[in-house]
């Protein structure tokens, strides 16, 4: 990276404190963005990484609430992912942590598989299989697969089979074409989320092109300091975008569209593609970003109902994006919408974060499912599929009915005139 390195700006003044997660748990100095920032500049240094500070970059949930409050303008999220890319570098995990990460990234990036392994989850589930590695114990010989178990919704044969189509006509007059990022978590988990967004879209008068073959968009990937996987993946997803000839390049998962805005970063001193990278960036929206920035055109049928609103990370902290999701919302005859306390903590899901920090994970999770019960609301919106995924996960194991959706589907009920979208849980 050309010029000053990021982690030189800190100043050490502490406003990241009380808005960092980890910190917040724990009191720890190495456990804050500063204390971190310590350890990259130590690293850049040129000093080896250590168990410890290995442990101190791996507890990090990455939630950017630093990034947001920070007045001196420091790039945290720049300086923990080089320092994780350093990490990586280095090869000082263990065995079984790098396998385990191995296993992750050869799974969760890639959709195709992604899907196979959903049909497996799902036949694991209706053939009892999953009773008996339960009653028998044998679900502890294969804890990712329990891990996956407890955070995947219980869907049907059809759901996790289901494609888009490739083109989605303006419904009335024309107002524009765009292209949709498909996702990987979110398609394969959360077909409707993606089936509604069509529609919306659709609804709008907009022309809406999903091309076919989309991998992954690399976030994951560059998160957790595997730079070249994320570059490669990220070249070829641009390349099927650009190729749609859409006006606007939508996501409706939070974090792809922070990976997606800020690729001239990710491609910095690569001159064949920086350019080319940042002028995508420019048309990368979420998708509540772009409808709350147009003149509504389809009805919205009233929705009596409660509802307590979750700010995911990548898209209130990293994006800045807090209220067009609320405003969409709010424009819902009839619905009420509430916040929760603590709303700006992170949930616990942060990427792969609630499957190789799962102590850390679940001690976030809980306090979110506490704060999200405290607001009364039966119903709750998040607009990001991991986010979705632990908390209703959390929610779950506290009995409650709590049902949770995307804005975009709670939008999409709402012009159909249907109730709110059933969770699957």
């Amino acid at each position: 990276m050309s010029g000053r390195h990021p982690a030189l700006d800190c100043v050490h003044c502490g406003f990241c404190l009380p808005v960092c997660p980890t910190w917040v748990a724990w009191g720890r100095e190495p456990d804050s963005p500063r204390g971190r920032v310590e350890i990259a500049r130590a690293m850049l240094d040129g000093a080896a990484p250590t168990k410890e500070m290995v442990g101190h970059i791996d507890s990090c949930l990455g939630c950017m609430a630093c990034l947001a409050a920070c007045p001196s303008g420091v790039r945290y999220d720049v300086v923990v992912e080089e320092a994780r890319a350093t990490i990586e570098a280095a090869r000082v995990r263990t065995g079984a942590d790098a396998g385990r990460r191995s296993a992750i990234f050869s799974l969760f990036p890639y959709p195709g598989r992604l899907r196979v392994a959903a049909v497996f989850l799902w036949l694991w589930r209706v053939t009892g299989l999953r009773w008996l590695t339960q009653v028998t114990g044998l679900t502890r010989l294969f804890p990712l697969l329990g891990r996956l178990d407890s955070l995947a919704p219980d869907l049907g044969f059809g759901e996790v089979t289901s494609r888009l189509p490739v083109a989605t006509p303006a419904a009335g007059v024309r107002r524009g074409r765009v292209a949709l990022v498909g996702g990987c978590v979110q398609r394969v988990f959360f077909p409707g989320v993606n089936e509604a967004t069509l529609r919306v879209l659709a609804a709008e008068g907009f022309e809406v092109i999903v091309p076919p073959g989309q991998g992954c968009c690399g976030a994951l990937s560059v998160h957790a300091g595997r730079v070249e996987e994320a570059r490669a993946m990220t070249r070829e997803l641009v390349d099927r975008l650009e190729a749609s000839g859409a006006d606007t390049f939508l996501v409706n998962a939070a974090g792809c569209g922070s990976h997606l805005k800020d690729l001239g970063h990710l491609f910095q001193g690569d001159p064949a593609w920086h350019d080319r990278a940042v002028a995508f960036s420019r048309k990368v929206k979420d998708v509540t970003e772009f409808l709350a920035a147009v003149a509504p055109r389809a009805e919205r049928h009233p929705m009596p109902a409660k509802v307590a609103y979750h700010s995911p990370c990548h898209l209130g902290h990293a994006q800045g994006i807090q209220d067009p999701p609320r405003a969409l919302l709010r424009a819902i005859p009839g619905l009420e919408l509430v916040e929760i306390p603590e709303g700006d903590q992170c949930c616990g899901s942060a990427g792969t974060y609630n499957l190789l920090q799962i102590e850390a994970a679940d001690e976030m999770g809980a306090r979110k499912a506490k704060n999200v019960l405290a607001t009364g609301a039966p119903f709750l919106a998040s607009a990001n599929p991991g986010c979705t995924l632990q908390v209703q996960r959390v929610l779950r194991e506290t009995g409650s009915a709590v049902q949770a959706a995307h804005p975009i589907e709670i939008l999409d009920a709402s012009i159909q005139g249907k109730p709110f979208p059933r969770t699957r849980g």
